[in-house]
């Protein structure tokens, strides 16, 4: 009987060697597989090495002061003065970036992609600690799946990759803790490592919170059970999670702006929008097809039978996931689960300020994918194991059958993202609807001159979406370019009335309606906007101004120090200092004002002819004429 025993011993071992093939074996194979795995994802993404800044790059990176202030990094983790959500350590990693490379984005794009092949190899090494079959297929799919793209290519979905590390190490670290005796000292050290990177997971993205989950999904594949004890250990990481995500949501209501009739969707809805995007994330994983940056928001009705189809679906697939447990074991259950608990943030229960463009996009589904593809691999390796259990060149050939072409799409959908013209006319060209791509078409024609185009695009987007503040902004911008004063404040009067918190259309509403002579009410627009921002140092300058034309000049005064005191090297609103402290008889204070402003910006004519004037006067007749042939030398240069 032991002899038999040990035969049986002999024989599986080599047959447990042939299903890790493609999941590594010894020290040395492991860094080949891992190598492999790494350049394959590096090449896919070939055509983002060098690719450029696209939609919302300027607010993460070239326009975000937080990257160079020399209290950016003090500013990113303790003030409220991220342009986006709480990601404090997205924003750590760029302003680093921005000291190594500046404004080069070939530096950006190559740490998401190499972020991107490490958490395949991440992936890979956490599946096989759960001794998942083919778990090295699991992490390739997961590296070339087009449906990630979107998430490694754009440089500002760094809070995806880089969330996503973070997130798989934790894991990591919690297999690690769940393995180890009680008597084991490293155990809870395990335990304090996955803690910890599950707090740097959610200052990357806060949708790391549904780590919780895949913690007692754990417990749950490996059989064990889920007592107090373990919901104790648990606990830590629900309260870490449950107040970000707290943070989140306050966030995205008063700073973001989702609130409105837009965001109103009853309790139904929420659960028709999350059932049919459920079915639309795993339809996108098995076939990858038509992926576009913004895809159309639905429409969806309580009242509308037919919208309950995707719910059905989603009860009937529950019913034969637990039915086929007895057969299957917990795989299928497990990794549907994983699918929906990371995905239920982005789900429709709570609302984003992206659901206003879409409530579905490539980007959500970058941790819970692995879920299904893992489930995929391990069948399919199953499978080829049970038809061809000594063919393995053949099993490799397979699978590189499959890997390839999802290489290659991956390839091709990287072109979409090389700069912002690729992108807009890539989503237009696969959703003709698309407001927002109309709008970012034509913002890139106004860059090249071509306003008149970029008046069509704007008038689509508006025709597709009247409400849409940003196009009635923009409008407003290039109708003025064209001299068309009077539209052009139609449009920025009807940006505001869509989004009262659109400080762009306030302040250059106040700089028209300024300029024509109606100063209360550009007061009035400025004022506004230091309600919402009291550190605008432009609005202060130009409220200044204003305040001076209608003979308030304390005030005046008062906000062109505001202005300096928040940004001492604003050569206009020195000048502008000036020019009031002259108004009021400060000739020395005026002169002093208008000196550090020429020292600022030497190329301000009016400033030469106020310190020549003066100078005049009390007959100092030779620096005066030096600083007159200087405006005069500015003002020659500036003629055509």
């Amino acid at each position: 009987m032991s002899r038999r025993s040990r035969k049986k011993v002999r024989l599986a071992k080599p047959a447990e060697h042939r299903v890790a093939s493609l999941q590594g074996g010894g020290t040395e194979e492991n860094w080949v597989w891992g190598l492999l795995l790494a350049a394959a994802t590096i090449l896919v993404y070939q055509q983002a090495w060098h690719a450029g800044f696209i939609w919302d790059d300027d607010v993460y990176v070239t326009e975000n002061k937080l990257l160079t202030a020399p209290d950016g990094l003090k500013r990113i983790w303790f003030s409220l003065d991220s342009p986006s959500q709480y990601f404090p350590l997205v924003y750590t990693t760029f302003r680093l970036e921005h000291a190594l490379w500046g404004l080069h984005p070939a530096g950006y794009h190559w740490v998401n992609i190499l972020l991107h092949a490490a958490n395949a190899v991440l992936a890979w090494r956490l599946l096989r600690m759960l001794r998942v079959p083919g778990a090295w297929l699991a992490a390739a799919l997961f590296a070339l799946h087009p449906v990630h793209v979107e998430s490694v290519a754009w440089i500002t979905e760094r809070k995806n990759v880089l969330m996503g590390l973070f997130f798989l190490l934790s894991l990591l670290v919690w297999v690690k803790f769940v393995e180890a005796s009680d008597a084991s000292r490293a155990r809870w050290k395990y335990y304090g490592l996955a803690l910890f990177f599950y707090a740097l997971a959610l200052f990357s993205k806060t949708t790391a919170c549904t780590l919780p989950a895949a913690l007692l999904l754990i417990f749950w594949l490996k059989g064990m059970r889920i007592d107090w004890r373990r919901l104790a250990q648990i606990a830590p990481f629900v309260a870490l999670g449950l107040g970000m995500g707290l943070v989140t949501v306050w966030w995205e209501r008063h700073h973001q702006g989702t609130q409105g009739e837009l965001f109103q969707i009853g309790l139904p809805e929420r659960f028709l929008v999350a059932s049919r995007a459920v079915w639309f994330y795993a339809g996108k994983l098995l076939w990858p097809a038509n992926l576009v940056f913004s895809y159309p928001r639905w429409t969806i009705s309580a009242g509308n039978p037919l919208d309950y189809l995707w719910l059905l679906a989603t009860a009937a697939a529950v019913a034969v996931i637990c039915f086929a447990r007895r057969y299957l074991g917990r795989g299928p259950e497990v990794a549907a689960l994983f699918f929906a608990a990371m995905l239920s943030p982005m789900l429709g229960f709570i609302m984003l300020y992206t659901f206003r463009y879409s409530f579905v996009a490539d980007h959500y589904q970058y941790l819970a994918s692995i879920g299904p593809l893992a489930l995929a691999a391990a069948g399919i390796t199953r499978a080829l194991d049970a038809l061809m259990k000594t063919k393995r060149f053949l099993k490799s050939f397979l699978y590189g059958a499959l890997l390839m072409p999802l290489g290659l799409l991956s390839w091709r959908q990287c072109a979409m993202y090389a700069d912002s013209d690729s992108l807009w006319s890539a989503t237009l060209a696969r959703n003709p609807e698309s407001w927002m791509a109309h709008n970012n078409i034509a913002i890139s024609l106004v860059g090249k001159g071509k306003v008149d185009e970029a008046i069509i695009h704007y008038n689509k987007a508006l025709e597709l979406d009247p409400n849409y503040s940003e196009a009635h902004y923009n409008l407003g911008n290039a109708l003025l370019r064209l001299g068309r004063v009077d539209e052009a404040i139609a449009h920025y009067q009807k940006a505001l009335q869509t989004n009262p918190n659109n400080l762009p259309a306030h302040y250059n509403l106040a700089g028209v309606l300024g300029q024509s002579g109606r100063m209360d009410a550009a007061i009035d627009h400025y004022n506004k906007i230091l309600e919402r921002d009291p550190n605008h140092a432009a609005a202060h300058n130009n409220l200044g101004v204003a305040l001076g034309r209608v003979g308030r000049v304390d005030e005046a005064v008062a906000h062109y120090l505001k202005a300096l005191e928040l940004n001492p090297n604003n050569a206009e609103a020195h000048y502008n200092l000036g020019n009031t402290l002259l108004q009021t008889g400060q000739v020395d204070e005026a002169m002093a004002r208008y000196r550090k402003s020429l020292e600022l910006n030497p190329n301000n004519a009016a400033a030469h002819n106020k310190l020549a004037g003066i100078l005049r006067q009390r007959g100092r007749t030779d620096e005066a004429d030096a600083y007159s042939q200087k405006a005069l030398e500015i003002e020659r240069r500036r003629r055509p």
